[in-house]
């Protein structure tokens, strides 16, 4: 056999040639395993040493990974917070003891206090140990480890911060894993891991190809050109993106700073491995970022930029703690977020404006309302000029009238501006000069610049500017296409000066408030119109007459227009007739139909109609209007009108009252007390079908009769019955009170400043006509009787010192006498009463009333009652249930005239020959 027979291959030769020859190889394979064992002896011990450093580390990260999963668990903050924490903490972390195998479990407060522990008697007792230098990590955001010395053992006790979402420290959580725990499983795998290093060693060779091909798996095939390439492209990527990445270290170091955070913070080139407060940042950015605690979208200036900043720890399983911060600028963002938080105030601005201006339909409150919604809000101060029409609810001609300032608002009360009240000429600024002529807005940005404005009023101008006062808009009032006046925005130099924007803001908020004003004043007018109908249709004041003593008040509602009225008509024979009566509802129907209700009433007292005749005939004539009304088809109805008259004899002192659907008048009597007479009430006026009654009440001398409307005694807050308590109030007590006080003193009890129903009040007192003042006869059916008749009234006549109108009184006697005697019927009886005139009734049992007429030259008769109306200021006739009565009034002369005379003047009135 050859010696080269049975040699290894190729490469075996060329190792011996390598290494030299047998022994060589000899000593080198002793050598190899040599230091085999030598490594064999070196891994047991270092296994020994690495086994009892991994023991501790493996408790440390055993006791931090128990202590974190707690102090992340659902509702751990929220159960630190609650009153009793240990009732829903301490389960849960015996439970996790238990779970985990671990020595304790502690919940405890940044103050040391415990929440749980394993022995409950330690419950609500501190700590062991200095535990302010965990309390200060957590508050950092980071957690403790440190190795204690306790009775089971050397033990590994963990700090685990718990935070709530606002970053404030709740609690903490402390984990304790005995060493020896850890040990044990160590010994137990010493003998294995000793008999397993001698096949360690002869898997090494085997053990690089195993790494490379995990490697590769892990790494998806990709070799190391492919991971070349991919790291270039994440640095590429890592760089172009448009937020800034810092990755600090946990000493606050940088560690990679890209392109954009480089240019956001504009940091040098060689900033990597500096500190955080060696770069230039500002105190704020400092402070985050060393801080360590994690931050969302907290808004930071750096170098002139408003930067979102966000951190977050890097650390991640067992690697190296640090933080990333992303940096995002803001600062055009937050400008947009200005300008639309700017156009949303505006709107809220505007919808304010639409609820607060045109609350009332009166034109100087509507302006007042307009510069309070735009000040401090929009303005400094405001102001608001109307054409003088609009003030008076007229049509603003194209004709050009003086402005007045109506309405002014301001910050504050001492403003050099014309003061409200004040008429402006040609309009107190050019800009507003300008309005009126082009009804366009005008800005004036700067007013130190506006000349025109400057050289108006240059002193008014220059105390402006001194004031403060900077920019100014100025815009039209226009409604309708019609200028009403102009508003004025103002802003001194402590806010920015009006723009554009602005401008159209302004534009669109007086157009929005010019159209209340326009509301308020075409109210304004449509009320004066009826106010002014509704005044003229009551009395302007009381008639003279003897019979009472009259005082009346009107108090119109808020609407300022409604349907009460009242009124005080004087009757023959020494009567007074008294109205009071109201119309429902408000407005110019109301104030129409109560001016017709009024005539009717006049017209019908013109007949000497008894009370509840009259209302009859009132009640017809409103039954019929609504039948018209009704008919036309605009359903304006006045059914609900009631009203109340009554009739007083001064001579017999007796007053018939009826009433339909009116409250009953109040009676004061002489001695102060106070009655409420029993009058029966009708239906009110228009509902017809039922007759009225009448009652009788006699008054005495100096008492008063109290008539009113409902009104005074009812309204939304105020049942009747208390309304009548407090007039009983009002009224009582107050014997000599005259009428005009009696008025005051029930208008101040009852009716407010502004009453929701208007009120009409009449106060009458009582007079009794002297008796000394009355003279009466009965006349016999004869001719005969005539002339000792006149005998007697001039006896009277002269008795009362009234010889001159005796002459005068004779020749209406001796006609109406005769009258009576021709044509009508028993009994005939003659009367006369002096008042402040002088009465002359004829009485007889005759409905039939003579009729004046003019006589022909022919006829002999036909010119008595012709001569009466002559002779006497008023004549007419009035029945009684039992016939009827002549009468005529006189007026007393005070200069004698002469009978004969006032026969001349008469008989000259007639041209036909005698």
């Amino acid at each position: 056999m050859s010696p080269d027979a049975g040699q290894p291959p190729q490469p075996a030769r060329r190792f011996r040639f390598r290494f030299g020859p047998r022994t060589v190889a000899g000593e080198v394979f002793v050598l190899q395993v040599a230091v085999i064992v030598l490594l064999m002896i070196a891994v047991v011990v270092a296994f020994v040493l690495h086994a009892r450093w991994a023991s501790t580390r493996q408790a440390s990260n055993q006791a931090v990974a128990v202590a974190t999963t707690f102090a992340q668990s659902p509702d751990v903050v929220r159960s630190l917070d609650v009153r009793d924490p240990t009732a829903k903490l301490q389960p849960r972390a015996e439970a996790l003891r238990k779970t985990a195998d671990v020595s304790y479990v502690v919940v405890w407060k940044p103050n040391g206090i415990r929440v749980t522990a394993p022995d409950p008697r330690l419950i609500g007792k501190r700590v062991i140990g200095p535990y302010k230098k965990a309390v200060r990590e957590a508050r950092e955001g980071r957690s403790t480890i440190e190795t204690l010395q306790a009775a089971p053992g050397m033990t590994v006790n963990s700090a685990v911060p718990v935070t709530r979402p606002d970053g404030t420290l709740a609690g903490l959580v402390s984990t304790g894993v005995t060493v020896s725990q850890v040990n044990e499983g160590v010994k137990k795998q010493l003998p294995v891991l000793l008999m397993s290093a001698v096949g360690a060693l002869a898997l090494a060779s085997g053990s690089s190809a195993l790494v490379s091909r995990r490697l590769r798996r892990q790494t998806h095939g990709l070799g190391p050109e492919e991971m070349t390439r991919m790291y270039e492209h994440h640095d590429a990527v890592l760089h172009a993106v448009r937020e800034g990445v810092l990755i600090l270290d946990d000493g606050g170091r940088l560690m990679l700073v890209n392109s954009e955070a480089r240019r956001l913070l504009e940091l040098p080139e060689d900033v990597e491995g500096r500190r955080v407060d060696q770069v230039g940042l500002s105190a704020g950015m400092v402070g985050l970022l060393a801080s360590g605690r994690t931050a969302s979208d907290e808004v930071h200036l750096a170098k002139g930029r408003l930067l979102a900043v966000n951190v977050r720890s890097a650390r991640s399983g067992e690697g190296a703690p640090g933080r990333v911060a992303t940096l995002r600028d803001t600062t055009e963002l937050h400008a947009l977020e200005g300008r639309a938080e700017g156009a949303r105030e505006r709107l809220r601005l505007l919808y304010e404006a639409g609820v607060r201006v045109g609350t009332t339909l009166d034109v100087v409150r509507t302006a007042e309302e307009l510069t309070e919604v735009a000040v401090p809000r929009f303005a400094e101060f405001a102001t608001v000029e109307l054409l003088d029409p609009v003030l008076r609810g007229e049509e603003p001609s194209a004709a050009r009238t003086d402005m007045r300032r109506t309405a002014m608002s301001g910050v504050r009360d001492d403003p050099p501006l014309l003061p409200v009240g004040e008429v402006i000429r040609t309009v107190e600024t050019v800009p507003g000069k300008a309005v009126e002529d082009s009804g366009q807005a005008v800005l004036e940005a700067d007013l130190r610049e506006a000349h025109g404005w400057l050289a108006q009023n240059p002193e008014r101008g220059r105390r402006t500017l001194e004031y403060g006062i900077r920019s100014l808009i100025s815009t039209p009032l226009r409604a309708r296409g019609v200028v009403l006046g102009a508003v004025e925005f103002w802003r001194t130099d402590q806010s920015e000066p009006y723009g554009e924007e602005d401008l159209a803001f302004a534009e669109e908020l007086t157009a929005r408030a010019a159209v209340s004003i326009d509301n308020a004043r075409r109210y304004t007018r449509e009320n004066a119109m009826a106010v002014t109908l509704q005044r003229s249709l009551l009395p302007r004041g009381l008639p003279e007459q003897d019979a009472l003593e009259v005082a009346s008040r009107y108090r119109p509602t808020r609407a300022g227009v409604g349907g009460d009225w009242f009124d005080v008509i004087p009757l023959p024979g020494a009567r007074v007739a008294l109205v009071v009566g109201d119309v429902v509802g408000h407005g110019l129907h109301a104030a129409a139909t109560m001016g017709r209700l009024r005539t009717a009433v006049l017209n019908f007292s013109s007949l000497d109609l008894a009370p509840e005749e009259l209302l009859a005939h009132l009640d017809e004539l409103v039954d019929r209007i609504d039948q018209d009304q009704t008919a036309e088809g605009n359903g304006a109805m006045v059914t609900g009108a009631t009203c109340l008259y009554a009739i007083y004899d001064s001579v017999s002192g007796r007053c018939t009252i009826a009433r339909a659907g009116h409250p009953g008048p109040a009676l004061v009597l002489p001695d102060g007390t106070v009655e409420y007479p029993d009058v029966p009430v009708g239906l009110p006026l228009g509902l017809g079908g039922a007759p009225f009654e009448t009652a009788e009440l006699r008054l005495p001398p100096d008492s008063r009769l109290v008539l009113y409307t409902d009104g005074l005694v009812e309204d939304r807050e105020r049942d009747i019955d208390d309304g009548l308590a407090l007039l009983h109030e009002a009224l009582t007590g107050h014997p000599g009170r005259s009428p005009e006080d009696t008025c005051r003193a029930v208008l101040g009890t009852l009716v407010p400043a502004e009453p929701s129903d208007d009120v009409a009040l009449l106060v009458a007192r009582a007079r009794v006509l002297d008796p000394e003042r009355i003279a009466q006869w009965d006349v016999p059916v004869d001719s005969g009787a005539v002339a000792p008749l006149r005998a007697r009234v001039t006896r009277k006549m002269a008795e009362w010192g009234l010889e001159e109108m005796s002459f005068t009184t004779e020749l209406i006697l001796s006609e109406l006498v005769t009258n009576a005697i021709r044509y009508g019927s028993e009994p005939i009886r003659v009367r006369l009463l002096y008042q402040s005139c002088l009465t002359c009734e004829v009485s007889d049992g005759s409905s039939t009333s003579p009729h004046l007429r003019r006589a022909a030259a022919t006829e002999e008769g036909g010119r008595g009652l012709f001569l009466v109306a002559q002779l006497a200021e008023r004549w007419g006739t009035r029945y009684t249930p039992h016939g009827k009565v002549m009468w005529t009034e006189q007026v007393l002369y005070h200069e004698a005239t002469g009978g004969g005379g006032h026969v001349g003047s008469l008989l000259d009135q007639w041209d036909e020959p005698l």
